[in-house]
């Protein structure tokens, strides 16, 4: 029995998913003071929420590839995703206080976020990327 989507397409977004968002959680501690620069001033606490974010990147590209809690784990990437939008946003409108990157991609980045959700979408929330359910028992 695979724990993973019988079609290629969606085995391939798991695994980009996976790499993306752990990558990225490792990323919030091992370059936190990056991430915490992008929260907006308007959020309170940006560390803990720069920490908080980091765990549930890695939790949820861990998650969806265990088909219990894929679905789960892939809404809460989609939730995490529109979580950290406006960070994204603040970034591309005040491109003077990120020196080290033009405004081009400061704007580009805004559009791969929907990217990234659609490729959660496909590998973990759509009803065809699971794995048929009555191979699982809790």
């Amino acid at each position: 029995m695979s724990f993973l989507p019988p079609t290629l397409p969606r085995k391939l977004a798991l695994f980009a998913v996976t790499v993306i968002f752990c990558t990225a959680g490792v990323g919030h501690f091992t370059n936190a003071d990056f991430f915490i620069a992008i929260v907006p001033p308007y959020f309170p606490a940006p560390a803990a929420l720069v920490y908080i974010s980091g765990v549930f990147e890695i939790l949820g590209g861990l998650g969806v590839l265990h088909p219990v809690c894929r679905r789960f784990a892939g809404f809460g990437l989609l939730a995490l995703l529109v979580a950290v939008y406006p960070a994204n946003i603040h970034m591309a409108i005040h491109p003077e206080q990120f020196p080290d990157m033009t405004p081009d991609f400061l704007y580009a980045r805004l559009p791969i976020q929907f990217v990234f959700a659609v490729m959660v979408w496909f590998g973990a929330c759509s009803e065809q990327s699971q794995t048929v359910r009555s191979s699982v028992r809790l």
